[in-house]
């Protein structure tokens, strides 16, 4: 059974002011027989779990100011456990005894698989998102027991908008803000200094900083279970499952690219709202037919797919997305950014950037997606965002995507001869399929799966295997057998029972 959570969205008076490390993260997270999560303070909604495609007149927010504000909301929260079938209305009054709340959510934790294929189902809700933003808080907590002022900082899909529920949290513990935000504490004419000491390398001090959080969170860290300290990857990682919020977590160090990316990505996704429906659907696709994996291997990723999405947008007549070229011109002194020699400057600002005049229907940019992937010249051209046009390979690679800032490497290297050819294929027939609901196509029969549901199915090769048992069965039938499959044993997340979502609010 799924645990009931509510969320309080507040500090004071339900915790201390004063940001005891170790201390507070125990005060925050107050064990019971199942989760709570709350927040006292501003009802203010932010971005990342709203409805898609609605209009929103309001200036948009940037990527640094949504970070912050969601950082500062997750410091003013506490996670509670409560009883499955404890009273709500009970329980919230017995908390407002011990101070005014002014916004609090129950939800049960997220640790089934709830993949769907539409975006609504799909994308992460406002209170998932609150809850990856207090996790990293909680984290902080701890970490700031051996490097005070330090931040915790979630990336990737939790905050690009492009996430969806039951991904992992990424974390990023950032020590490169201390020297700037803390105020050095002097003691008569000394100076005190937290630093790390000499070391060969900044990949040892890395491993060697994550080693120690590691064993911290090992041992005392609230809820943090199965703690894995994979230190000798291309990038030095800390795994663990967090057991109040349900979220598998990996907290690395010295990934501010990374950080980046999520920016921009979040950027892309802020400009139109076709960007974000067309990238959920096209993974899904993807999923169904396997062309993407949790396990690493010759998989599309999922990152991959989106830059081609974004890549594909910028070819449309007229550009549904700016190039990232065109967005670092826009860019003013403020926005400028070099990280380890690499330019990631762009603008910020999203009310500088003019929206795109294209009115393309979003069913037919699924339609033209396949058919220009399905046609295009990967043996000798790669896909670069920053040009936003077709380039010469600069090496061997079947699929050559550029990395958007370290424009050296190729993210797509791992992607084999065969299964991009099996990418090719199911996308020429996708378009097929959708062309065939179009004009002048055959009208569907009763009860035959069309436009996004047909492409689910098995396609033409992959159906010659199947048995003639399974061929008898209504199309309306494959399809839901094949979406509950994709649900029991998407890897994406731990199988459990999903448990419904209430909202609520309290002033």
């Amino acid at each position: 059974m799924a645990a009931r959570s509510v969320g309080l969205l507040a500090r004071s008076p339900l915790c201390a002011q004063s940001r005891t490390p170790v201390r507070l993260a125990a005060v925050r997270l107050l064990s019971g027989a199942g989760p709570v999560a709350a927040d006292i303070g501003r009802e203010e909604q932010l971005p990342g779990g709203g409805e898609t495609g609605s209009e929103d007149k309001t200036p948009k927010k940037r990527f640094s100011e949504v970070q912050e504000e969601r950082r500062e909301q997750a410091q003013r929260t506490v996670l509670i456990h409560c009883p499955h079938k404890f009273s709500e209305k009970k329980f919230l009054k017995y908390l407002s005894q011990h101070g005014p709340i002014n916004n609090h959510f129950f939800y049960e934790s997220l640790v089934g698989d709830q993949l769907d294929t539409l975006l609504k189902e799909l994308q992460l809700t406002e209170e998932n998102v609150r809850l990856r933003y207090l996790t990293c808080s909680l984290i902080e907590d701890v970490a700031a027991a051996y490097f005070p002022d330090c931040t915790v900082r979630p990336f990737g899909s939790s905050v690009n908008t492009f996430g969806k529920l039951g991904c992992d949290l990424d974390m990023f513990l950032d020590l490169d803000e201390i020297g700037k935000r803390s105020t050095p504490k002097t003691v008569g004419n000394f100076l005190l200094e937290f630093q790390v000491k000499n070391v060969p390398s900044e990949r040892i001090a890395t491993q060697k900083i994550l080693s120690v959080i590691g064993e911290c969170l090992d041992h005392f860290g609230p809820g943090c279970v199965g703690v894995q300290k994979i230190l000798n990857a291309r990038c030095p990682l800390v795994r663990f499952s967090h057991q109040a919020s349900g979220f598998q977590c990996d907290l690395t160090t010295n990934n501010r690219i990374a950080l980046k990316s999520s920016e921009l990505l979040y950027l892309y996704g802020a400009l139109d709202s076709r960007v974000r429906a067309l990238v959920f659907s096209v993974r899904c696709w993807a999923r169904a037919h396997s062309l993407t994996s949790s396990i690493p291997g010759a998989w599309i990723t999922n990152f991959s797919l989106t830059m081609m999405v974004i890549f594909f947008l910028q070819r449309r007549s007229p550009p549904i997305l700016p190039t990232l070229e065109s967005l670092k011109a826009l860019a003013s002194a403020e926005d400028k950014c070099v990280i380890e020699g690499n330019n990631c400057t762009f603008v910020r600002d999203l009310n500088k950037i003019q929206p795109s005049r294209n009115t393309e229907p979003l069913e037919l940019l699924l339609k033209e997606f396949f058919e220009y992937f399905g046609n295009f010249a990967f043996n000798k051209n790669s896909i670069n965002i920053r040009q936003g046009r077709e380039q010469n390979k600069p090496d061997s690679s079947p699929l050559h995507i550029q990395n958007p800032f370290e424009t050296s490497l190729n993210i797509s290297r791992n992607v084999s001869q065969s299964q991009l050819q099996k990418f090719v294929d199911l996308a020429r027939e996708s378009a097929w399929l959708l062309q065939q609901d179009g004009e002048g196509g055959p009208a569907p029969a009763p009860r035959q799966p069309w436009g996004l549901a047909a492409l689910l199915l098995p396609s033409v090769r992959d159906s010659r295997s199947l048995s003639k048992k399974q061929n008898r069965r209504p199309a309306s039938e494959r399809i839901k057998s094949l979406l509950e499959s994709i649900k029991e044993h998407s890897p994406d997340s731990p199988t459990a029972t999903d448990g419904k979502r209430t909202m609520s609010t309290h002033t």
